[in-house]
């Protein structure tokens, strides 16, 4: 493994030629004329095969790499990543059946969540995937769902741990969650297993996301290994997979730096050899969405209006809130930050004006940008907020207002 870091770019990952960006070796201005209209998301293949490349490069050699479909679930997108990545981690029925679109084969695909309806279980054991589960009652069901279908269910016991991943965005483990089942708990459910005559692949553990801090990644890195090592003893049969999360997150906002993936994958190296030599017959996987997606997707919309109101410049366009929630700061934060926003068409055109960014929807939420400094702006222009491959779309109230859909598109 190099010793040297990777060179970051800066947050226009894009190149911009005569003014204009480019995705997928296209300018913006005919990729509009490829879609036929906007607003809409584009995603930049040769970019997500960039980062996954830049992951297998700098994390130790033999870990799995998993996708997280939750960051985003467009079907071609999946259908890209499935060739490069070792697992598909899905979180509802809908996802698990582009999942099984895939050249990926069941058993590499893993259903997690809380609340599994009766018919997504049937579905997920008659599928062949394997099913991580949230609680004891859960794994009961499957176990009489196994039982009723004549199909001998693939489990995953997902851990809910006594730590959290300090300093995430969010956290998904320590303390009371829904979310897994808790660690002091987990040997008893295990040696209720082992009676079951289930196939067991292995442990869950999932302890925060969208973490930029290193040193609380390796901390959290350090105690999951250690736990797997603990929990392993109780296992009704040999471990296969350990999933250790992922956590690793991307900059949106001034200030914030890129992960530094040698500092990660250095530290990691020899936690990894200790948990091997513990056992040896366990992979161990990293799941991870947004850092795969996030920086390879761009939402466009175009210019309506330029109002003017009591001094203030207003850019009205025909995306919004409805479309890409985070941007507009996700329905009301205390203290609300652009993401990073350029003007497609006019990318590094010298003079400059201040403006706020907002959608056609009739509400003062509908805000996608706030008093940020962009070209002068026509009618027409075509606003462009970066960062926008991960929690687009899909995790937007769409349906707010009943505008027209987005379209999507990987370049």
């Amino acid at each position: 493994m190099k010793n040297t870091a990777p060179e970051h770019a800066p947050l226009l990952q894009f190149p911009v030629h005569d003014h204009c960006l480019y995705l997928g070796g296209m300018p913006l201005t005919r990729l509009v004329e490829r879609v036929g209209s906007t607003p809409f998301y584009a995603y930049d293949r040769e970019k997500i095969t960039e980062r996954v490349a830049l992951l297998r490069h700098y994390l130790p050699k033999g870990l799995l790499l998993h996708y997280a479909m939750k960051a985003n679930p467009m079907p071609a997108l999946v259908q890209h990543l499935a060739n490069m990545v070792d697992g598909i981690d899905v979180a509802s029925i809908g996802e698990m059946k582009v999942a099984l679109d895939t050249p990926l084969t069941p058993d590499k695909i893993s259903f997690a969540g809380p609340g599994k309806r009766m018919q997504e279980l049937r579905s997920a054991i008659a599928a062949g995937v394997t099913i991580n589960i949230e609680s004891e009652q859960e794994l009961k069901t499957v176990v009489d769902l196994g039982d009723q279908l004549g199909f001998t269910p693939s489990i995953a016991i997902r851990v809910n741990p006594d730590f959290e991943l300090k300093s995430s965005g969010m956290k998904m483990g320590g303390g009371a969650k829904p979310f897994g089942i808790d660690v002091e708990r987990v040997p008893q459910v295990l040696k209720y297993a082992i009676a079951l005559g289930i196939d067991f692949v292995g442990l869950h553990i999932f302890s925060g996301s969208q973490n930029l801090n290193v040193a609380a990644i390796q901390e959290a890195q350090l105690k999951t290994l250690q736990l797997g090592i603990r929990l392993a003893e109780y296992a009704p049969s040999s471990m296969r997979l350990f999933n250790i999360g992922g956590g690793f997150g991307v900059p949106y906002f001034p200030g914030e730096k890129r992960l530094n993936l040698v500092e990660i994958g250095e530290n990691l190296q020899p936690m990894l050899d200790a948990f091997q030599s513990q056992l040896p017959e366990t992979r161990v996987a990293l799941e991870l969405g947004r850092y795969i997606v996030a920086e390879a997707g761009i939402y466009v919309c175009r210019v309506l209006e330029c109002k003017e109101s009591r001094g203030k410049t207003f850019l009205i366009t025909d995306g919004g809130m409805h479309h890409h929630l985070a941007a507009s700061g996700n329905l009301g934060q205390v203290i609300r930050k652009n993401f990073p926003v350029v003007l497609g068409n006019k990318v590094k055109d010298s003079e400059k004006e201040q403006v706020s960014i907002v959608g056609p929807l009739c509400t003062p939420l509908d805000l996608l940008a706030d008093d940020i400094s962009l070209p002068k702006v026509d009618v027409g222009d075509l606003v462009v907020i970066l960062q926008s491959g991960a929690y687009g779309l899909s995790a937007s109230p769409s349906q707010f207002l009943n505008h027209p859909l987005p379209e999507e598109v990987l370049v």
